[in-house]
């Protein structure tokens, strides 16, 4: 019996370098990717008729069709070649339909059709809308490896002007990432937002910082892959999650907790306030919250001192924690968990005073007692849309998470 091709990833096409002669690595199924000598890398369909072994069958150039792309036209050639008949024509009509992209424009059409076809609709939203805002119609049509460092400093600079420093930055960042796509594509050999240090862009503090989606998934999955003790993994979690000032969840009393109602009331004298605070709590929240009640130590408190006596942790442990993962993320503190949440469900067309009563601050037009049901569902379902939003970001890669 034949051995099998292991399946290719991303990161080993790219590592796959040239020789004096051209050669191919099988990924599967007939498709193999040939490397020229000149370092070129050409999707090709490998495949027998009749009995017969036939020419290869050229797909594509892999700056073209990514990994994705290229297996769904092997599959559909494997089927034809299944039922009798050549896919040589089919191949080069597809071929046909192909262009090479050149200028920027198109370099970003084909990043959002390939790369960002398997993220959340919300990032790929965010994303489009910076790049097709503010990126393409000033530089979309400059040749890719003309865009220099000036061109996004310019575009950046534009942004700033409107009074909104955060989306400079977000811009930066998505012309980044963009660029690292068609540099491994070959389509270009410099990143010129990368030239670009963010501080320079914007400087974010404590009043003003909001973490874009990717560096909510980068910070959580570090939070998960770091060696910190796994209530506190999930204590930084559900600080994310439940929008609440770090102080009221280190202090968080196992009384003030209904699991099955999905309900937490932090009580008016904790909160400082007059009245009593409920948070809502996503399906996300109660599964954290549940691992931490099988495995609770103290009797009173989510979060005990591991000292012994029945204490909650120290208001900084948690930035403590945060500090010894050395996260690649600037000017980053905890209590900007609180801001992010908000920046983005606002983005998202939630209700302003559903956001603020999930932030647990005063709203003048809070709703009467006979909208009392209507306002709670809609707490809920926003709070569980953040849930949603912030899993997305954390995205395939959850390894640890779980367990």
């Amino acid at each position: 019996m034949p051995k099998l091709a292991a399946p290719l990833t991303e990161t080993q096409i790219r590592a796959l370098e040239p020789r004096a002669t051209r050669y191919c690595v099988a990924d599967g199924n007939g498709l193999v990717i040939e490397i020229m000598t000149t370092g070129t890398k050409v999707w090709r369909f490998r495949y027998s008729l009749n009995g017969k072994r036939q020419p290869l069958v050229t797909i594509g150039d892999y700056r073209m069709i990514s990994l994705r792309v290229a297996r769904a036209k092997a599959q559909k050639y494997a089927e034809m070649v299944a039922s009798g008949v050549s896919p040589v024509a089919t191949a080069r009509r597809d071929r046909g339909a192909e262009s090479k992209a050149e200028v920027l424009r198109e370099g970003a059409e084909l990043y959002l059709a390939t790369e960002m076809a398997g993220k959340s609709a919300e990032y790929q939203r965010t994303t489009r809308r910076a790049l097709e805002k503010d990126v393409l119609p000033a530089i979309g049509a400059k040749p890719i490896k003309a865009v220099t460092d000036d061109d996004i400093r310019a575009i950046c600079d534009q942004i700033k002007s409107r009074g909104s420093p955060k989306m400079a930055l977000h811009t930066r960042n998505a012309v980044k990432r963009l660029y690292e796509y068609l540099i491994a594509r070959q389509l270009a050999t410099t990143n010129p937002a990368e030239l670009i240090p963010a501080r320079f862009i914007a400087t974010p503090d404590s009043r003003t910082r909001v973490l874009d989606p990717d560096e909510i998934g980068a910070t959580l999955r570090a939070i998960y892959a770091s060696n910190i003790r796994r209530p506190l993994k999930l204590a930084l979690h559900l600080l994310v999650l439940t929008m609440v000032r770090k102080s009221d969840l280190v202090e968080a009393a196992w009384s003030e907790f209904n699991l099955d109602a999905a309900r937490w009331t932090i009580p008016a004298e904790r909160m400082n306030k007059d009245r009593k605070h409920v948070v809502h709590l996503s399906h996300q929240a109660v599964a954290l919250l549940r691992e931490l009640q099988d495995t609770k130590t103290s009797r009173n408190f989510v979060f005990p001192s591991v000292r012994g006596d029945d204490r909650p942790i120290a208001k900084s442990t948690l930035n403590q924690a945060v500090k010894s993962l050395g996260l690649d993320v600037e000017h980053f503190v905890l209590h900007d968990f609180r801001r992010t949440a908000a920046t983005h469900l606002r983005e998202m067309g939630q209700s302003v005073n559903v956001i603020e009563n999930a932030l647990a601050h005063t709203v003048k037009d809070a709703p009467d007692g006979g909208n009392h049901a209507e306002h709670t569902a809609e707490r809920r379902q926003t709070l569980q849309l953040w849930a949603d939003f912030v899993d997305a970001q954390i995205g395939s890669n959850r390894q640890g998470v779980k367990g």
